[in-house]
């Protein structure tokens, strides 16, 4: 594992300085204005849980790229197996040809994901992409047309992935229609439970809800292919469903014939402590989606399904660049060093330590009203009132950008959740720097608040 020598954060000039400010305003004359950043951090540089900008500030990351990054900034061995793969061959199409690669991330990826059956894998740019190729399977092997998911989902931004996901109106607007057939039905947050009950007593009506008022009354279940869930909400706020849910879920989904896609684009890879989230709940989900993480920041994405579900015909489905012998590389050198690292038990131990910290910041202020996560997947909603639970998004965006100037790369989720996830190589001296820049960020916005 990595080890971070050196004090960090080091904020030399207030961010953004000088060469960061140039170049977002030369972004803003260029770029689709359809990007929506955090805030102005120029990139310049990163090494294991540290990020430069290009005024030499050095900043926690409590990002990881957009959870992209688990094995930390330019991981030696990952850099390393790109160099030696991009000296002997970065393209010749997989949809056309042949890449040892390829079937050598297949295999591995076969071994970590849930399920001891047999499986087949599909490789493509991103997550979005993993999603699009799940949704076609599902219909081509079901020869159904209609998909569920969630409330609060999300599943990418193409149209097909896009008409599964719920998160935010303005992913959605002025884009219909878009792939027909899809029905959302409500997510597990207990914080927030849309039925306004209370578990355990509640007796899990949310998965009850499916059957008798979505299956039996509207939604014939013969028609359905597929339910697409996320096992902790990502963009929809960290929302960590509780411990039977998952369980019941597959259970309803099995006894009405529908597959159960398992979108691990943010929970996978080791991020919540096990190769993918949904190994908490002990389920076997029917396929498996995942990207982000995979090949540490490089275009990737795959689809691992049962084998006997991928029977789709020659053709129907393909890319070009999937499964681009680069990212297949660093993509096997990411599943190594997490293994060789010991990086799924750091970030269960990390975390942990993670939300008893965040748990006692809570008691102190306020203006936490609920801390939730698996592993290195954790979220801290801020809320006006802890009894009222009323959103507090320009708070959450005060503690962002004040951690932000101090030398915390943080961001938020959903409404004004606090979005944590260092990468897992994070070390507890790093952990400790970042949660009390967070700390103090949380103290004077709660003060204000007041």
């Amino acid at each position: 594992m990595q080890t971070e020598k050196h004090q960090y954060p080091k904020i030399v000039v207030t961010p953004p300085g000088p060469k960061a400010r140039a170049l977002v305003k030369e972004d803003e004359s260029i770029i689709s204005q359809s990007l929506v950043r955090f805030y102005p951090l120029v990139a310049e540089s990163g090494h294991g849980s540290i990020v430069r900008d290009v005024d030499g500030n050095e900043f926690i990351d409590f990002n990881s790229g957009l959870v992209c990054l688990a094995v930390g900034h330019s991981h030696p061995r990952v850099v390393s197996a790109i160099k030696e793969q991009a000296e002997k061959l970065i393209h010749y199409s997989w949809t056309d040809f042949y890449y040892e690669k390829v079937v050598q991330l297949s295999e591995e990826l076969a071994k970590i994901t849930p399920g001891s059956f047999g499986k087949k894998v599909f490789l493509s740019n991103s997550g979005t992409e993993a999603i699009e190729a799940a949704m076609k399977l599902a219909k081509w092997h079901t020869r159904k047309h209609a998909f569920l998911s969630f409330i609060g989902a999300f599943h990418g931004r193409t149209l097909g992935a896009l008409s599964l996901t719920a998160s935010k109106p303005y992913q959605r607007r002025h884009f219909f229609p878009m792939v027909p057939g899809d029905t959302h039905v409500p997510f597990a947050d207990c914080y927030r439970c849309p039925f306004k009950l209370s578990y355990p007593e509640c007796g899990m009506y949310c998965v009850d809800f499916i059957q008798e008022q979505v299956l039996d009354k509207y939604l014939p279940p013969e028609d359905v292919a597929a339910m697409f869930v996320e096992p902790v909400q990502g963009e929809g706020g960290y929302v960590v469903p509780p411990d039977d849910y998952f369980v019941r879920l597959k259970k309803l989904l099995d006894k009405n014939g529908i597959m159960m896609v398992d979108d691990e684009v943010q929970s996978g890879m080791g991020r919540t402590g096990r190769w993918f989230g949904i190994e908490h709940w002990g389920v076997e989900p029917d396929v498996v989606c995942t990207s982000k993480a995979l090949a540490s920041g490089l275009p990737i994405g795959a689809t691992v399904a049962r084998k006997e579900l991928m029977d789709w015909e020659g053709g129907s489905h393909a890319n070009t660049f999937g499964g681009n012998p680069v990212s297949c590389a660093a993509a096997l050198q990411v599943i190594n060093v997490i293994r060789d690292e010991h990086l799924l038990e750091n970030a269960t131990k990390q975390g942990s330590y993670m939300m008893k910290r965040l748990r006692e910041m809570q008691e102190k202020y306020p203006i936490i009203g609920d801390v939730r996560g698996k592993g290195l997947m954790i979220g801290a909603e801020i809320v006006k009132d802890p009894k009222t639970k009323e959103f507090a998004d320009k708070e959450a965006h005060d503690i962002m950008m004040k951690s932000f100037r101090r030398g915390l790369a943080i961001i938020t989720a959903g409404h004004s959740t606090l979005r944590i996830a260092p990468p897992l190589i994070i070390t507890r001296d790093l952990v400790d720097s970042g949660l009390d820049i967070l700390e103090g960020a949380i103290k004077e916005v709660n003060q204000t608040a007041k």
